[in-house]
Formats: C-alpha cells, structure tokens, sequence
C-alpha cells in the first residue's frame, strides 16, 4: 500500500500544480473570455446545434448518426452521474486557495470532467458518420478539456478520466451498433 499511497500522492501533486498554472490564464482577458465561451457552448449547446444542423441538412440521411449520438449522450450523463455521485471530489476552486472559479459550476463536484466526457464522445461518433468536421469538432474538444481546467472546474485527472470514459462510451457503442 505505500507504493499505491505514494502515487496517488504524486498525482495529486501534479494535479494541483497543473490545475493552478493553468488557471492564471483567466488573467488574460481574451483567454478568460474563449473559455467561458467554450465552456458555455460544451454546456450541450454547441452538440445539440450539431445534431439539429445534421438534421436540418437532410434528415432521413443524417437520422441514424444523430440518434447514435443522443444515446451516447444518455449513456455519458447516465455514467458521468453515477461517478460524480460515488466519488464526491471536490472541486479545485474549492480545494485550493490560489485557484479561482472562471465560471459557476454546474454540479457540486470535479470528478470526472463531464464536459470532457460528453465532447469526447460525441466527437468520436460524429466523426464516424461525419469525417469531414474533424477540423471544427478536434479543437473544440480540445478547448473544451482545457477550458474546464483554466476556469479552475476540474483537475487535469478529472478530464484524463473523462476523456478515457468517453471515448470508452463512443467505442463501445459501435461495437454493439
């Protein structure tokens, strides 16, 4: 057990060294203001704008990759509940002094990133039907995990384990479509 303690205290460690270097980005006004916005739009607003959108383009084409989509989003939030719950971390913010809170959060704990989690999966099965949003749907994923760490939301394991879960979620879900 002290091999196991040590390393969780290393993560730990670079957990809070992480969450507060990246949280004096907010200090940069143009930074602070991108990832409340990609905070904001990974709320849900920007995946369900992509759904519509595919829908709107053509529907009985685009049907099945949206439904795909919002079944891989009620198995995140179905599993993103569940360990939020079991796990009860508190948030960085919360946790330590020198981070601050770039926006509200909107549930009591960090573990796992949710917004993470979701952006993840929906990229993943968007990009199997859809290839072609690559250049749009990667970087806003990206901006997504980062922005969840910089607004001082979620330690960076919070978004590792989010993304993992995720992508676990969008893989498993061609596997049995």
């Amino acid at each position: 057990m002290p091999r196991l303690d040590a390393a969780i205290e290393r993560i730990q460690r670079w957990d809070a060294r992480w969450s507060e270097r990246s949280n004096r980005w907010l200090h940069v006004r143009a930074l602070r203001e991108l990832f409340r916005a990609v905070s904001w739009l990974g709320n849900g607003i920007f995946w369900y704008a992509l759904m519509l959108a595919m829908l709107l383009r053509d529907p009985r084409a685009e049907a099945l990759p949206v439904l795909h989509m919002a079944v891989v989003g009620a198995a995140c939030t179905l599993a993103y509940k569940l360990l939020k719950a079991s796990t009860s971390r508190p948030r960085p913010f919360q946790a330590l002094r020198h981070i601050s809170a770039g926006v509200a959060p909107l549930d009591a704990y960090s573990f796992p990133s949710g917004h993470t989690l979701h952006a993840v999966a929906f990229t993943i099965v968007a990009l199997g039907a859809w290839p072609w949003l690559a250049p749009l749907l990667v970087p806003f994923t990206l901006l997504t995990a980062a922005s969840r760490i910089a607004l001082g939301l979620h330690y960076p394991s919070d978004v590792l384990a989010g993304a993992a879960l995720g992508a676990g979620i969008a893989a498993a879900s061609f596997a049995v479509a």
